[in-house]
């Protein structure tokens, strides 16, 4: 699932996509998707697109979503796996991937995705 959410923002060009292995680490999710979207339209479309592409492939639909584009942050609660959308300001003023730096990234862009140290 988290490996198609990153492909999916991938397909509409959302910058900087991590996946993040928060398994052990965190009681809310496995995975974190974490991408840069670099307008208002942007933002919306990467969320569009990762909604789409994710119910295409899986069947699934976020069970929640918190926030609006024009926020700047918007979350995708897939369960296992949350997806966040923020503009480049937001991105770098909380620092989700400061905040979980034990957690290992994972290599999604391959044929094989798998756990690298963070």
């Amino acid at each position: 699932m988290a490996i198609a959410c990153a492909k999916a923002a991938e397909e509409i060009q959302a910058e900087d996509i991590r996946v993040l292995d928060l398994r052990g680490l965190s009681t809310l999710t496995d995975y974190m998707v974490v991408c840069t979207g670099n307008s208002m339209p942007h933002l919306k479309a990467v969320l569009r697109e990762v909604e789409k592409d994710v119910r295409e492939k899986t069947g699934a639909d976020p069970l929640h979503s918190e926030g609006k584009p024009d926020s700047r942050w918007v979350v995708l609660d897939y369960v296992d796996v949350m997806v966040h959308v923020l503009d480049e300001e937001s991105r770098e003023r909380y620092a989700l991937e400061d905040l979980w730096g034990d957690a290992k990234t994972v290599a999604w862009d391959g044929e094989n995705a798998v756990a690298d140290e963070a």
